[in-house]
């Protein structure tokens, strides 16, 4: 699967977000603070997990139709891999 550029720079501002609660923790920062920036990162990284699955789903879906192959199985492991991601 080829990765949109949208998913990279997400995770790069994922990556920025765990840095910071890093600092945060280094800094010995309040306790609610700390854990309401952990909740952001937990919500982006949750989000972008389903739009990875969703793209992948699109591409496999499309290919699948194409060649004239049913689309119940690839539905079926995105669902998983959603369900598991939880």
């Amino acid at each position: 699967m080829e990765y949109d550029k949208s998913v990279i720079h997400r995770l790069k501002r994922i990556e920025g977000q765990i840095k910071g609660v890093l600092r945060m923790i280094e800094n010995n920062e309040d306790c609610k603070a700390v854990v309401t920036q952990l909740s952001a990162s937990r919500s982006a990284i949750d989000r972008t997990i389903g739009l990875i699955v969703s793209l992948n789903l699109e591409q496999c879906v499309r290919e699948n139709i194409e060649k004239g192959e049913s689309t119940e199985q690839i539905v079926k492991e995105a669902v998983d891999l959603l369900v598991k991601s939880r």
